[in-house]
């Protein structure tokens, strides 16, 4: 018994540090894009996040809260700016894992993953926003979240979807809800 109870804790590490690199890698892909098309500030795919949306939905709360954390103390370290990385990254990532929790928790059959997507998109922005008008003193950049929600929408629906698909592909027998 104990050999197996060993073995599925190295098999949830392993599942979780692959997971975590698949999204450092993601985002890391996400940053070089984004410089390349010149997007205004703030506005980004979100791909980390089909890794999050699978975590949610496959692996159970206790998972994506541990890949969340995993992914901006990683990016803030790559970053080379560890503590301005980590306060945009933690207060959009914490802000935005547990509104999605709660969407998919409270709207089980209602709202689908692609919804849920949305919201954690959404409320990523309001997050960061949140955190730099704090640390500059600027209550005004509130302001820039009314824009920033247009691209969240758009980019929480191409993130949503492609979780979903992801989710279908690699749902693993066993696995629901665990975590």
């Amino acid at each position: 018994m104990e050999r197996t109870s060993s073995r599925f804790t190295t098999q949830r590490l392993t599942r979780l540090a692959l997971l975590s690199a698949a999204a450092v890698v993601l985002g890391y892909m996400e940053n070089l894009l984004t410089a390349v098309m010149a997007l205004p500030p703030g506005i980004k795919l979100g791909l980390a996040n089909t890794v999050l949306l699978y975590a949610i939905y496959l692996l159970g709360a206790r998972y994506a809260v541990l890949l969340m954390l995993m992914k901006v103390v990683l990016t803030g370290f790559m970053s080379g700016n560890l503590a301005a990385a980590f306060f945009y990254s933690m207060g959009g990532g914490v802000l935005s894992l547990v509104m999605m929790l709660l969407v998919k928790k409270l709207g089980r059959d209602s709202v689908s993953i692609v919804g849920v997507s949305v919201v954690g998109a959404i409320f990523h922005n309001v997050g960061q926003i949140l955190v730099a008008a704090l640390i500059m003193e600027t209550p005004g950049l509130l302001f820039y979240v009314f824009p920033l929600m247009i691209s969240a929408v758009v980019t929480g629906i191409i993130t949503g979807i492609a979780g979903r698909q992801i989710v279908r592909v690699l749902r693993l027998p066993g696995a629901e809800g665990q975590g």
